[in-house]
C-alpha cells in the first residue's frame, strides 16, 4: 500500500513508518513542506498543502497532535491540545474528502481518555464517553473525521492506551526513578492502567489498515490491563529493584494539577474487543513479558 503518516517523527509514527517500510509498503511522511518524493505537505492549521501529492494513497494514518503530558494544563495549554487534535483532524479530513482519488481508509489517533475515570468498570468500544476535559476532547477529535466518512473513506478511531517503549512516553519517564529504587504506586495504586507495547501498537495499526470490515472506534490496548500497584511491582521486578516508594495523590496533584487526576489517578479498565474480533494476534498480552521484551 501507499501510506501517508502524520506525526511520523513521534514515538508511534516513527515505529509505524519503519514497520511499514519493512513490510514493503510505500510510506509518505506528512511534513510542513515536502521537498522530496518521500514526503507530502501538511499543516494542522491549513490541511493538505499541494493536494496533488496526496492523490493515490491507499491509507492515511493521522497521529499528529500536541503532547498532552508535555506541560502542566493551564487554559492556554488545554486550548493547544484541543486545537491541535480537533481542528487539525478536521482540516485533514476535509482535504482528503476533496481529493479526486481519496484514500480507502483513514486511521486517526484517539485515546482511551474517551472513557474518563471509571473505577473497576470493564470498558469496550460500546461503552459511553466519560466526563471532563479529556473525554470531551476525544469526542470532538473523533467527530472531526466526519468529512472523510461522508466522502466514503473508511474511518478507524485508534483509541490508544499507554504505549510502552523505552525510547519515549510514560515508561521511559519511569525508568530512572525505578532504577534508583524510587519507584512505586501513585495514589491508592488501585486505578487500572490499560497498556500496550509499542510493537503491538504499530502492528495493530497495520492490521486495521487491511481490515476492510472494521470502522469506528478500536481500543488499541492489551487484553490484560493491570492496576497501578501491579504495574509498579512488575516493573520493579523486571529491573530487580524494590518498589517501596509511593506518590500520595495530593503530592501528584500539587505537582501536576488537573493533569494528575486525568492521567495518573484516573482508573480506566479497557479491553480490545474489536481488535481481537478483527483477528489481531498480540505479540505480548502479559505485562511482565512485554516489559522484559521492551527493556531487553
Amino acid at each position: 500500500m501507499r501510506i501517508a503518516i502524520t506525526g511520523a517523527s513521534g514515538l508511534v509514527g516513527s515505529a509505524l513508518a519503519e514497520l511499514c517500510g519493512a513490510q514493503g509498503h510505500e510510506v509518505s511522511r506528512a511534513v510542513r513542506w515536502a521537498a522530496d518524493r518521500g514526503a507530502v505537505a501538511w499543516a494542522p492549521e491549513a490541511g493538505l498543502l499541494e493536494p496533488g501529492r496526496w492523490e493515490g494513497h491507499d491509507a492515511v494514518v493521522h497521529l499528529a497532535g500536541e503532547n498532552i503530558a508535555a506541560r502542566r494544563w493551564d487554559a492556554q495549554q488545554k486550548a493547544r491540545i484541543r486545537t491541535s487534535r480537533v481542528e487539525g483532524t478536521r482540516r485533514l479530513s476535509e482535504g482528503l474528502a476533496r481529493l479526486e482519488k481519496p484514500p480507502r481508509v483513514l486511521a486517526c489517533a484517539s485515546a482511551i481518555g474517551f472513557y474518563g475515570d471509571r473505577g473497576d468498570e470493564v470498558l469496550d468500544e460500546s461503552s459511553p464517553a466519560g466526563s471532563g476535559f479529556l473525554p470531551t476532547v476525544c469526542q470532538e477529535w473523533e467527530a472531526a473525521t466526519e468529512p472523510a466518512r461522508q466522502a466514503g473513506i473508511r474511518v478507524v478511531h485508534l483509541r490508544f492506551g499507554i504505549v510502552l517503549s523505552r525510547h519515549g512516553g510514560a515508561l521511559a519517564r519511569m525508568l530512572l526513578p525505578f532504577r534508583l529504587g524510587l519507584g512505586g504506586p501513585i495514589g491508592s495504586g488501585r486505578q487500572w492502567m490499560s497498556w500496550i507495547g509499542l510493537d503491538d501498537a504499530v502492528g495493530a495499526i497495520v492490521h486495521l489498515l487491511d481490515a476492510d470490515d472494521v470502522s469506528g472506534p478500536v481500543n488499541v490496548v492489551s487484553p490484560q490491563p493491570v492496576t497501578n500497584r501491579d504495574f509498579a511491582r512488575t516493573l520493579a521486578r523486571v529491573l530487580r529493584r524494590p518498589a517501596w516508594f509511593f506518590v500520595p495523590a495530593p503530592m501528584a496533584r500539587l505537582a501536576l494539577g488537573e493533569m494528575a487526576d486525568a492521567l495518573l489517578l484516573a482508573s480506566t479498565r479497557v479491553v480490545p474487543r474489536v481488535l481481537v474480533q478483527a483477528g489481531y494476534r498480540f505479540a505480548h498480552t502479559e505485562l511482565e513479558a512485554a516489559l522484559r521484551h521492551l527493556l531487553a
